[in-house]
């Protein structure tokens, strides 16, 4: 069955909100990573939240809305993805949750133990998930151990690999390797793409949103860690492009991301941290781009047998449903651009130490239960 315009505008505009999400909470995850590295006091690590605090619930939307556009557009890539990915996927959202708990709660106490636990738990959670991430993306690039079969009595039957594209009415594609076959050297060479990536990002975030020490600390540390994200995505990104994508095409946007992180280690070495900033930003969407080139025409590859994957026209919803979801699109997305245009302008200006009251905030743990009558 070939791949219809709908269906590709589509995989385009997941894509698109993968792009936004990564892009935009990449250096959210960053600020979390560097948060007990880069601030060395406690108004320091205030302001380095700060920076954050009007913009990641926003940044959140983005995978939601890329994950139920995947569940709308293409069930199938969103029954097979995430019920393979089951507990990869549990222990992303776990640490999601931590980390949003981490940015509201820290404030609600005034002890250093419960801020210092906290940040703790922030960092982690931020650690934990960008490498996840990438070990998620590394793995539709790879392919998966997927089969097409159906399970009775709890045992599962594959088809013949000749015939699993004729027997779809019947079978349904599953991943069979479990938990562990996630876990291969190259998509763990992918978690450290994003992890480098996401560390540079936040440095560079706040090198942009700063002044002062924590400001020169983290051009600093955004000068060597945009060199090693540029080298570690470059050999991920080469491996994959020569072992695992099936389109000679993807070569472009790989060029492409290698050419905006070279850009990134040399407008640092300049000086100019906004522009680098705006080209790790398009190092990161090419990244993405390079990804969707690879896997296309597929949603996810097997690494059984070709046949077994799981092309986008097989996983593909409806037409009305696909074509009542872009007019959707059309009236609701350039909204939500506008809007995050907006917000980020809003709050454009650097912040300063000095901004932070010296009281401390937060309740009086001896005072929580009191109850005033009046």
């Amino acid at each position: 069955m070939d791949l219809t315009p709908i269906q590709l505008l589509w995989f385009i505009l997941i894509a698109v909100l993968w792009i936004g999400y990564l892009a935009l909470e990449g250096f959210g995850f960053g600020v979390g990573m560097l948060l007990k590295i880069l601030p060395k006091s406690e108004k320091e690590r205030r302001l380095a939240l700060n920076t954050i605090g009007p913009h990641w619930d926003g940044n959140e939307v983005w995978v939601l809305t890329a994950g139920g556009a995947t569940f709308a557009a293409f069930p199938e890539w969103y029954a097979t993805m995430f019920s393979g990915m089951y507990l990869a996927l549990v222990l992303v959202l776990v640490c999601l949750i931590v980390r949003i708990c981490a940015i509201e709660w820290r404030k609600q106490i005034n002890t250093e133990a419960w801020r210092r636990g906290w940040d703790v738990a922030h960092t982690a959670s931020s650690w934990i998930v960008s490498v996840l991430w990438g070990v998620a993306f590394a793995n539709l690039v790879q392919g998966m151990s997927i089969e097409v079969g159906r399970y009775d009595k709890g045992a599962f039957t594959a088809v013949d690999p000749a015939a699993a594209a004729g027997s779809l009415a019947e079978n349904h594609h599953y991943l069979t390797g479990g938990f562990l076959s996630l876990l291969t050297p190259f998509t763990l060479l992918g978690g450290l793409v994003t992890l480098t990536l996401f560390l540079s990002h936040g440095a560079l975030y706040l090198a942009i949103k700063t002044t002062g020490d924590l400001r020169d600390r983290a051009k600093a540390f955004a000068a060597k860690s945009a060199v090693v994200a540029a080298a570690v995505t470059g050999a991920w990104g080469l491996w994959a492009q020569l072992a695992y994508s099936g389109n000679a095409l993807s070569a472009l946007p790989l060029a492409l991301c290698a050419l905006c992180l070279a850009a990134t280690a040399l407008l640092i070495a300049k000086g100019d941290e906004v522009k680098a900033f705006i080209a790790h930003f398009a190092g990161i969407a090419m990244a993405v781009v390079f990804i969707w080139f690879a896997i296309f025409p597929d949603a996810m590859k097997s690494s059984i047998d070709g046949r077994y994957s799981l092309t986008l026209s097989q996983a593909a919803a409806t037409a009305p449903t696909q074509t009542i979801m872009t007019i959707a699109a059309v009236v609701f997305v350039p909204i939500v651009l506008a809007y995050t245009v907006w917000s980020y302008r809003v709050f454009a200006r650097r912040l300063a130490v000095d901004q932070i009251p010296d009281a401390p905030v937060g309740l009086d743990p001896k005072r929580i239960r009191e109850f005033d009558a009046r």
